[in-house]
């Protein structure tokens, strides 16, 4: 037990804390013997290997209230005054403030980083650091989704035109777009939800006959499709065969009509409204807002002048080409468009109108029950009026005819002046859309049908590039199932052992090279250089070098690809047996 007792004395070294003079006396530097004997050293300024502290004038180190500044600064500067920037900054009190500060956004997207400069004279607090932000700024779309500028060799058959290709995202980002005004709408209406309002809802509004009407964006719930909800405020329906017309519309198919969905009446706005959906075309503007609403009110209400910009005439016709398309298959279906207006015809895309709100004014003068024929012969005077409307630029040219007949004679071909004449005649037997079509002329037509197979042809070239892009991506999937994947299989490291090492290889020789000084490379031609070589398959060797340089494999593309296949074959197949 001897063994296990404690020591009499102990060898341990006991650990106690540091006074501050111990740590004085220890870091403190070591003079010189001269310094201390003869309180200067001759060898100071000559390489002298110890401290020499400055000299003092005064033996203790607490300063006389009377002792003079020292000889650095001048009279001048002593007195001078305490320096104060000319920047308008308030001062804060030391006593504690009862208000409190709050933020508020500004309108302008100013950067904070406004300039380099900082000016001390005639700024505020808030000028200094700049005009304050928004609380939600909208950021322009990134259109171009990949690296700019694109690889001249790849961009005819690997990518679509920025042209197409920023119309496409603008089309998108007006069918998510959600406006940042406050607006109260249903949260669901008869199986559509997502309402937002595609246009303002003023008591300056256009009147649809008697009633005033809002459009709304809506999603299905059936297929998750976007579709436009027209709502007719205040209108209380009579009659159920009504809709009768309504099922009639929603036959037609046409290119130059806006399709008619469905009808059906709500009191989930507080009243009782008939509402009416049609196909959604987002980013379309109508001809009212793209020729109309931009001028000037004397310009827009009959003082039209011949040196204000025209629609050009190619332009034009094929405007009434398509719209006296659109009265066509109404025609023959026995209906009447009746909505041959400038608000209600909208350019969806480059120069293609399409007739909307088809169908509503059957319902709402449904009582009336106006003879068809009569509608239709109305509809060519509709059509008439907006022709002279776009060749002068003023809905009310009609009401100065003479005048907007010799603009359209100095502006158009005498073609296009025959035709608004004789639609705006009156009425007859032999006036029929079909007189309509032969007045434009076979040539005419046949040129539009050329331009529509060309513009064709060239949405199927996009197409094709796209199609390309989808087959690799598929590849680009196969390598994120198969890369840093974690334990499977019971093996921690399954990534990169075997064959999967080898792609792990080869996706650092794609995507991780670097330059000679180890800055990364980001070369797109590259990338896809070798991941269309990857999916052909291709015999053309390529050396991977490991990460730490210490191995190197010579493999062909052929080579990679089947390893790819395996391991994503195996993967697969353990996820559909689980």
């Amino acid at each position: 037990m001897a063994y296990f007792s404690r020591p009499q004395s102990s060898s341990a070294v006991k650990i106690a804390q540091p006074t501050e003079d111990d740590d004085k006396a220890k870091f403190s530097p070591k003079k010189g013997r001269s310094s201390i004997v003869l309180s200067s050293c001759r060898f100071q300024d000559k390489g002298c290997i110890y401290y020499h502290p400055p000299p003092s004038n005064t033996s203790t180190d607490v300063a006389s209230p009377d002792a003079p500044f020292p000889p650095s600064l001048s009279a001048h500067a002593v007195n001078a005054p305490v320096f104060v920037p000319r920047t308008s900054l308030d001062v804060v009190p030391s006593a504690p403030s009862t208000q409190s500060l709050q933020f508020a956004p500004s309108d302008s997207p100013t950067p904070y980083y406004a300039s380099q400069e900082v000016e001390y004279e005639g700024t505020s607090l808030g000028t200094y650091y700049g005009t304050a932000q928004p609380a939600f700024m909208r950021q322009p779309l990134d259109y171009h989704l990949y690296t700019n500028p694109i690889p001249e060799t790849f961009a005819p058959s690997h990518f679509i035109s920025d042209n197409l290709r920023e119309e496409l995202q603008k089309r998108s980002e007006s069918a998510h777009t959600i406006p940042s005004m406050p607006y109260h709408v249903p949260e669901e209406l008869q199986g559509y939800h997502s309402l937002v309002p595609l246009e303002p809802i003023t008591p300056e509004r256009r009147k649809i006959v008697s009633w005033f009407s809002s459009v709304y964006r809506a999603t299905s719930l059936n297929d998750g499709a976007t579709y436009a909800l027209r709502r007719i405020e205040n209108f209380r329906l009579t009659h159920h065969a009504a809709f009768g017309m309504i099922e009639s519309w929603s036959r037609i198919r046409h290119p130059n009509i806006v399709r008619v969905r469905e009808a059906f009446t709500t009191r989930a706005f507080n009243d009782s409204s008939l509402v009416v959906c049609y196909d959604y075309h987002p980013d379309s503007q109508s001809l009212m807002e793209l020729y109309f609403r931009s001028m000037s009110p004397s310009v827009l209400h009959g003082q039209f002048s011949a040196s204000l910009g025209r629609i050009p005439e190619a332009t034009l016709w094929t405007y009434i080409i398509q719209i006296a398309n659109a009265i066509r298959a109404a025609h023959d279906a026995g209906l009447a468009v009746r909505m041959i207006d400038p608000t209600k015809i909208l350019l969806t895309g480059k120069n293609r109108l399409r007739v909307n709100a088809c169908g509503i004014v059957d319902v709402l003068l449904y009582d009336t029950r106006q003879d068809a024929g009569l509608a239709q012969q109305e509809d060519l005077v509709m059509f008439g009026r907006l022709v002279i409307a776009l060749c002068c630029g003023s809905i009310t040219a009609l009401n100065a005819l003479p005048k907007a007949l010799e603009v359209m004679s100095r502006i158009y071909s005498a073609e296009i002046k025959t035709l608004a004449l004789y639609l705006i005649s009156k009425p007859g037997p032999h006036k029929t859309i079909a007189q309509i079509m032969e007045l434009i002329g076979t040539n005419r037509l046949a040129r539009e049908m050329d331009e529509m197979q060309i513009a064709n042809d060239r949405l199927e070239t996009e197409l094709m590039s796209e199609l390309e892009n989808g087959r690799l991506v598929r590849l680009l999937c196969k390598f994120g199932f198969i890369n840093e994947r974690p334990e499977f299989a019971r093996e921690p490291r399954w990534s990169e052992t075997g064959d999967r090492y080898i792609i792990k290889l080869f996706r650092d020789y794609v995507f991780h090279q670097v330059d000679e000084n180890g800055n990364p490379v980001v070369n797109l031609s590259h990338v896809l250089t070798c991941l269309n070589k990857l999916d052909c398959g291709s015999d053309e060797r390529v050396m991977l070098v490991s990460r730490d340089e210490q191995s190197c494999l010579v493999v062909s593309y052929k080579e990679v690809k089947a390893c790819i296949e395996s391991a994503f074959r195996f993967v697969s197949a353990v996820s559909v047996q689980r």
